[in-house]
């Protein structure tokens, strides 16, 4: 069980900000696990990852064989979640992105069902690909101004991971306030919670 008194919300005297409030009233909640499906990787040899492969292709300028392994994935089994996260990530253009990155947030919804009203910390790192597809999903969605449902999801990974360790938090308010996305290099923590990948 998670419980918000006992969880880091900031330095002693510092008001609560408004995001946290309500989960805060919430109340104890219990964590969860997802279980990461990932084909192709050899539970006895730790080295064989598909995943890290395709990354460390895109990283070399491969990025069609990154792709390629990516896809492969996919077929094998449409559960990994981070094939679809780093599809997305292979993608510029927003308009192109978001439908990887909304395919897994919708095959990991599956998985949770309708009324899901506990955590994913980003700590169990199966909890990762989802977290990273909802990540990916609500940039894309406040990148095409769609300003509304880039709320809820950025509200829900709150509620999912209070810790936010992508950087929602930073986000939010200019989310609410209906601010288009700007690519203008000023603003750090927008850069950290994109993580370069649109």
């Amino acid at each position: 069980m998670w419980n918000p008194d006992e969880h880091y919300w900031g330095e002693e005297g510092e008001p609560i900000e408004e995001w946290a409030k309500p989960i805060i009233a919430r109340g104890p909640r219990p964590e969860f696990v997802m279980k990461q499906v990932l084909p192709g990787s050899d539970p006895e040899d730790f080295d064989s990852d598909p995943i890290l492969e395709s990354i460390e292709l895109e990283a070399a300028g491969d990025r069609d064989g990154a792709r390629r392994i990516l896809m492969e994935l996919c077929q094998a089994d449409l559960r990994c979640l981070d094939a679809h996260a780093h599809l997305g990530n292979l993608d510029f253009s927003p308009k192109d992105a978001i439908r990887h990155f909304e395919v897994g947030v919708r095959i990991g919804e599956l998985s949770l069902g309708t009324d899901f009203a506990g955590l994913l910390p980003w700590g169990s790192i199966n909890n990762r690909p989802f977290l990273r597809c909802l990540n990916g999903f609500g940039l894309c969605l406040w990148r095409l101004n769609r300003f509304a449902e880039a709320e809820r999801v950025f509200d829900r990974m709150l509620w999912l991971n209070p810790a936010d360790n992508q950087g929602v938090r930073f986000l939010i308010d200019e989310v609410r306030a209906r601010r288009p996305w700007t690519d203008d290099g000023d603003d750090q923590s927008r850069r950290s919670s994109t993580n370069g990948c649109l």
